[in-house]
């Protein structure tokens, strides 16, 4: 069930997922190779994840959600997964936010009468329904960050980096094509991004991003509450840092990162083989989800 507000509420949105010198193009969804949502049932194998966009886990269970092409997916410890309501959303943007509690984007299943782009939608159920907050009509978050009162999105429809403290009314920080976003719980103001060439950039209240001195070339990034920062360079090398600008070496992935995920105790992260989870930041990784080629 999708439920579509009284009102629309329009803003500018963000732009492409990259790859670009010294970073591995990865497989994605965009305009040009999904003109339509997928969304029909029998589009793809049913357990079938296609691209994965986000991944979180809730806290209220310890339950990994897999946010992908065909569909936002509950994760057993097994590793068997299956789609949450069966809806076959084109699940972009994805941000776990509180027990059940779920932020996201995208384009719908095409069995429901909405428009391509969702803008910003909410799950209080952890899947189950989402409900329309903003944007509808106008935005494809690839890339959703929230962080005290604050969210962080990158629309790639209008390529421009957006903030909101009340989730109706976003400001734009900057247009230019970025990937992955992050920002430390402590410091709210100020938000990280990495570009469609793998260069970590930062912006401080609202101000134009500048880029991070020392920073290695990265694809997927994510903040562990507490620290640190987590980020996958372009050949799967895993690094952190306590202040984004000296980094260490943790461990290593088989390739570059389409979605990353870290909390305390467990990092996730998906690539093109699969979905992989590390309980020892990041130095081992175990398989959860083997993609079928």
């Amino acid at each position: 069930m999708f439920r579509r507000p009284q009102r629309k509420v329009t803003s500018a949105t963000i732009a492409a997922i990259a790859a670009g010198t010294a970073l591995i193009l990865l497989s994605g969804c965009s305009a040009s190779d999904s003109p339509s949502p997928p969304g029909a049932p029998n589009a793809a194998e049913e357990n079938a994840l296609g691209h994965v966009h986000g991944l979180g886990v809730d806290p209220g269970d310890g339950t990994l959600y897999v946010a992908s092409h065909f569909g936002v997916f509950r994760v057993a410890q097994d590793g068997t997964h299956e789609r949450v309501a069966d809806r076959w959303q084109d699940t972009m943007g994805f941000a776990v936010v509180g027990a059940g509690h779920f932020l996201g984007s995208g384009h719908p299943d095409l069995r429901e009468r909405l428009p391509s782009s969702l803008g910003l939608i909410e799950s209080t159920d952890g899947a189950q329904t989402w409900d329309t907050v903003s944007l509808l009509g106008d935005a494809d978050l690839h890339a959703i960050e929230p962080v005290g009162d604050r969210i962080y999105a990158y629309d790639s429809t209008s390529g421009s980096l957006l903030t909101t403290t009340d989730r109706k009314n976003w400001t734009t920080i900057t247009t230019q094509p970025l990937y992955d976003l992050a920002a430390d719980p402590a410091d709210p103001s100020t938000v990280y991004a990495t570009t469609d060439r793998g260069a970590l950039i930062r912006s401080a209240n609202g101000q134009e991003p500048r880029p991070v001195p020392g920073a290695p070339t990265l694809t997927a990034i994510d903040w562990q509450p507490g620290g640190p920062l987590v980020g996958i360079a372009a050949d799967g090398t895993v690094m952190s840092s306590s202040d984004a600008t000296n980094w260490q070496e943790a461990g290593q992935l088989d390739g570059p990162a389409e979605a990353l995920d870290a909390v305390d105790g467990r990092w996730h992260a998906a690539t093109e083989s699969g979905v992989y989870e590390s309980t020892d930041d990041g130095q081992t990784w175990q398989t959860r989800i083997l993609h079928d080629h």
